[in-house]
C-alpha cells in the first residue's frame, strides 16, 4: 500500500447520445460520441479515518464516488481539483468517480484491472443519475465514438482518429439527471440519427455538425447556446452545444473569432491515468 495515490481523468464534452436503460447499471448507459479534453480533473487518495470528498477546496457529496468507495471498501479521503466549470456538461461527477476508482486501487492494492474500475465508475453514475457515457469516454480519451451502450465490459468502442485544439464557453448549468431522468425516446430517437451520420464519415466537422443537428431535434438547445453557436457560423467557424450544460464548444479558434473569450484546449490523447504525485511526501490538504 502506498502513501497517496493520484490520478488524472480528461473532461469529457457529449456531442449527442442516447439513453439505454437496462437492470444492471453496468450494461445500462448510451450510445454517441463526444471529445475528451486536455482540462480535466486531478484525483488525490489518501488513507483516512472516515470517508472524506472535497472539490476544489469545498467539501461535496458525490454519489458516484461515494458508490466506487463502498464498491472497494475503502475508508479514504478524496481529493478533486479542475478548472473545468462544474454542473455544465464537462464530466466532473465521472471524472471524479474515475479518478477515485483508479487512485483508490494503487492507494489500497486492490489488485483489480482498468477496465474492471471503469466497470464500476460508470455502474456507480448510472445508478447516481448524474451521467451514462462519460466514464469510457474518459477513459478512453481523444474522439470516442459509444456504438453499443454499457461499461468496458460490455459496451463497444470507436474513435475519429483526430488531434485538434478546441475552445469553449459556459453560459449556465444544467441538470442531467433531470433530462436523463424523464421521458427520453425523443432524445434516443435523435441520437441514432447523429450516430449513424458520424459513423457513415467519422470526422470532428461531421460529429460537431450532427451534435448541432441533434441538439434541435432533441429539442435540448437554449436560446442563449443557440445565439453563441449562430454566432460562431457566421465568423467562419463551427460550434455545438455540451451535453448537458448551456456550454458552447467550438473547433479551433471559432468562440475567439466569434468575438467571445473562451477557455482554449486540446483534445485529450490518452484518458484516464494515474500520475505520479510529487516526489516530496507533503501533499496540500
Amino acid at each position: 500500500m502506498t502513501a497517496v495515490a493520484r490520478a488524472f481523468v480528461p473532461g469529457h464534452v457529449t456531442g449527442f447520445f442516447t439513453v439505454d436503460r437496462a437492470d444492471d447499471p453496468t450494461k445500462a448507459g448510451s450510445r454517441g460520441a463526444g471529445l475528451a479534453l486536455s482540462e480535466g480533473v486531478t484525483v488525490t487518495v489518501r488513507p483516512a479515518d472516515a470517508v472524506a470528498v472535497t472539490l476544489n477546496g469545498e467539501s461535496v457529496d458525490i454519489e458516484a464516488v461515494e458508490r466506487v468507495l463502498d464498491a472497494l471498501e475503502a475508508t479514504v479521503a478524496v481529493r478533486g481539483v479542475t478548472d473545468l466549470p462544474v454542473g455544465s456538461g464537462f464530466g466532473v461527477s465521472g471524472a471524479m468517480a474515475l479518478g477515485a476508482a483508479l487512485a483508490t486501487n494503487e492507494l489500497l492494492d486492490r489488485r483489480l484491472s482498468t477496465y474492471e474500475l471503469a466497470t464500476i465508475a460508470h455502474g456507480a453514475e448510472v445508478q447516481a443519475g448524474t451521467g451514462l457515457g462519460d466514464v469510457v469516454g474518459q477513459l478512453h480519451g481523444g474522439v470516442p465514438i459509444r456504438l453499443e451502450p454499457g461499461s468496458p465490459r460490455h459496451n463497444e468502442m470507436d474513435a475519429v482518429p483526430t488531434r485538434s485544439r478546441v475552445e469553449f464557453q459556459t453560459f449556465g448549468e444544467l441538470s442531467t439527471s433531470e433530462v436523463i431522468g424523464g421521458e427520453t425516446a425523443t432524445i434516443s430517437a435523435a441520437g441514432e440519427r447523429a450516430l449513424s451520420r458520424l459513423v457513415q464519415e467519422p470526422t470532428l466537422e461531421r460529429l460537431v455538425a450532427s451534435s448541432r443537428q441533434f441538439s434541435r431535434e432533441a429539442d435540448l438547445v437554449t436560446d442563449r447556446v443557440y445565439e453563441v453557436v449562430t454566432d460562431v457560423a457566421e465568423a467562419g467557424g463551427e460550434a455545438t452545444m455540451g451535453m448537458l450544460g448551456q456550454t458552447v464548444l467550438a473547433l479551433d479558434t471559432g468562440l475567439s473569432d466569434a468575438g467571445y473569450d473562451p477557455t482554449a484546449c486540446r483534445i485529450d490523447p490518452t484518458g484516464a491515468t494515474l500520475v505520479a504525485p510529487p516526489s516530496d511526501r507533503t501533499l496540500p490538504e
